[in-house]
């Protein structure tokens, strides 16, 4: 049997401390360890070439706040983006399509999944229009930063690669199908403060309980 393909998730960010803590951790540190995937945090600043390593500038037009620059995401790219068939580069936009279920099934297909976090009042959208392959957001909110709807995506796809997580586990969850919600979990202690779990799933009757839990799943 062929040996699984590591894959690669890469998030282009000015707050690379933001990000490591969490891909460490849990899941996802784990999946690291074992070398089911690699997950690195990169500091766009790297790829500024003034002494104050400047990423943003005045919007054309006029307006409140900075837009990010294009060319440090440009020369970014060049460096991290590997020769590979399957690389996907991602921008995170609140204008972006919403995220979903099956997004992460499709994304986690891909040998490299690149992420471009975006801050202030956005990204030059020439990166959007040359650059990436598609824009994101992970709700109809705000966001001081991408860095968040980063890490919902890459966990959120990292989970679904063989070995991640028990194969099991992902049969039977929440928008394994569409508009699929998974069932109602219980756990010890039977009771708690009169609080009791339902008696059905006390009962050992499987044909029961999965009945149970059909109709529970909405």
């Amino acid at each position: 049997m062929p040996k699984q393909k590591k894959k690669q998730f890469d998030l282009i960010t000015i707050f690379p401390g933001v990000v490591e803590p969490y891909v460490h951790a849990s899941i996802l540190g784990r999946a690291q360890k074992t070398g089911l995937i690699e997950v690195h945090a990169h500091d766009l600043r790297d790829w500024t070439t003034d002494k104050h390593h400047t990423v943003d500038d005045t919007p054309y037009g006029g307006g409140a706040g900075m837009v990010m620059k294009v060319e440090p995401f440009e020369k970014a790219l060049k460096k991290i983006k590997r020769r590979l068939k399957k690389t996907r580069v991602i921008i995170t936009s609140a204008s972006g399509k919403t995220f979903t279920q099956a997004d992460a099934q499709r994304l986690s297909q891909y040998d490299q999944v690149i992420f471009l976090c975006g801050r202030y009042e956005g990204i030059d959208h020439r990166v959007e229009e040359h650059l990436a392959d598609e824009s994101f957001s992970i709700g109809n909110y705000v966001l001081t930063g991408g860095e968040l709807p980063a890490l919902v995506m890459t966990d959120a796809i990292a989970r679904l690669i063989p070995g991640v997580i028990e194969a099991q586990s992902l049969e039977t969850e929440s928008h394994s199908e569409e508009g699929y919600l998974e069932y109602p979990q219980y756990t010890k202690p039977e009771e708690y403060k009169g609080w009791k779990v339902p008696e059905v799933l006390l009962s050992g009757n499987h044909k029961k309980i999965e009945e149970w839990r059909k109709q529970q799943g909405k």
